[in-house]
């Protein structure tokens, strides 16, 4: 179980990531946006996002979890579940 801090964390610094790569404001980002029709979201956007999340918290992303990334209230659940079982 991740404590409730670093769930705090995770969603935090997710949210920052993504907001960094699309450029804009992380409180703009709202977690149900879908990242490719509502943010505008690309193909090498995505991959500089699953790879800094890769980075920071020093995981692997299973690649048919790939697909599943399309919010961000849905990334973040993926990666904490990720962080979970590491």
């Amino acid at each position: 179980m991740v404590p409730a801090e670093k769930r705090m964390n995770v969603e935090q610094e997710v949210r920052q990531l993504v907001a960094e790569i699309l450029e804009t404001e992380p409180g703009e980002i709202k977690d149900d946006a879908n990242f490719v029709k509502d943010l505008g979201m690309d193909s090498m956007m995505a991959l500089e996002i699953l790879a800094g999340i890769e980075k920071k918290y020093r995981i692997v992303i299973p690649e048919e979890t790939l697909p599943k990334f399309t919010d961000l209230a849905t990334t973040i659940k993926i990666v904490k579940e990720i962080i979970a079982k590491k």
